[in-house]
């Protein structure tokens, strides 16, 4: 099966080529241009390189969330509109569940994994993993991903607070993975002073092998099923609501020229 996957969570993300499950190309994209500059143009590129027609992928994947708002909506019209034109299924995959991937390579079963991306407004966007099978399993080597179980699912909260939660539950992670694990290795530190930090790595390779190995279900819907994981509001809609909250200016609040 060949998969082209796309993520737009961040500002440079990547696009990546999955064939029969390896990860045969995966690229970072131009940080220092939008996603609507670079967008299709990364994939048709990355395509040509390895001689391979649009027409002939067999599945497309984008990262569905959570990440920069503007970036969500390019990436996954962007692949809908190919999708579409060319008549594939599109699986949306949670960029947390690929971070937990990469940062679950060749670890031992039941090694807890904590996802953190950089959620702005001192907060991470977080997920909690535990390895049920994955030691030895390299993606470039292994078709077979590996097999993670959630403990907690996606949320928006202050470094301390998630990280006081889950050692409240019991459930602290031995491995942080991310931008926001990055961001807040001192907060981690803290906490868990033998917890390991991995930067954040391109993730549309893993997007891609998620894709695959989900998409009996994953396609279901078609490529108009692919829906935003935002996990929290975006500003505009806060801000809109404030607006409403405090209702119409009141005669001091109006400019009045002179």
């Amino acid at each position: 099966m060949k998969i082209l996957a796309l993520d737009t969570t961040t500002r440079a993300g990547s696009v990546a080529l999955v064939v029969d499950g390896r990860v045969v190309d995966e690229r970072a994209g131009d940080a220092s241009r939008s996603h609507a500059e670079r967008l299709p143009g990364e994939i048709v590129a990355l395509a040509a390189a390895h001689d391979l027609a649009i027409a002939d992928v067999d599945l497309f994947a984008v990262a569905s969330g959570p990440g920069s708002f503007t970036g969500l909506r390019i990436g996954i019209a962007t692949m809908q509109g190919l999708a579409f034109v060319h008549r594939r299924p599109l699986a949306g995959v949670p960029a947390l569940d690929a971070l937990a991937q990469r940062g679950s390579e060749g670890l031992a079963a039941g090694t807890i994994v904590a996802a953190w991306m950089d959620a702005h407004r001192r907060e991470v966007f977080a997920a909690l993993y535990r390895v049920e099978d994955g030691r030895g399993v390299d993606r470039a080597a292994s078709p077979r991903p590996v097999e993670l179980v959630e403990i907690e699912g996606p949320t928006a909260g202050a470094p301390d607070v998630t990280l006081a939660r889950w050692r409240a539950s019991g459930s602290g992670a031995d491995v942080f993975i991310g931008d926001g694990a990055v961001m807040y290795a001192d907060a981690i530190g803290h906490v868990a002073p033998q917890a390991r930090v991995i930067p954040l790595p391109p993730l549309a390779g893993a997007i891609g092998r998620i894709a695959e190995a989900r998409a009996g279900r994953a396609a279901q819907g078609g490529p108009s099923a692919i829906q935003p994981l935002y996990v929290r509001r975006p500003d505009v809609e806060i801000a809109r609501d404030e607006k409403l909250r405090r209702g119409p200016p009141g005669p001091r609040d109006t400019f009045r020229g002179v």
